[in-house]
């Protein structure tokens, strides 16, 4: 009969507060990228710019 061998590894564990921090840092990023986008939409809107949509 075969054994199974088995192999943990040890994950490294991070406070509860560099996982908070990371997490709003990946927010803003997000948040700036899509107002960038929003912010362009609305002025090719406004300047009435035809042929970038399509």
């Amino acid at each position: 009969m075969p054994k199974a061998a088995r192999i943990s590894r040890s994950i490294p564990v991070s406070s509860a507060s560099e996982d908070k921090e990371s997490d709003s840092s990946q927010l803003v990023t997000v948040a700036l990228f899509s107002g960038i986008g929003l912010l362009i939409s609305l002025v090719a809107v406004i300047l009435g710019i035809q042929g970038v949509w399509f």
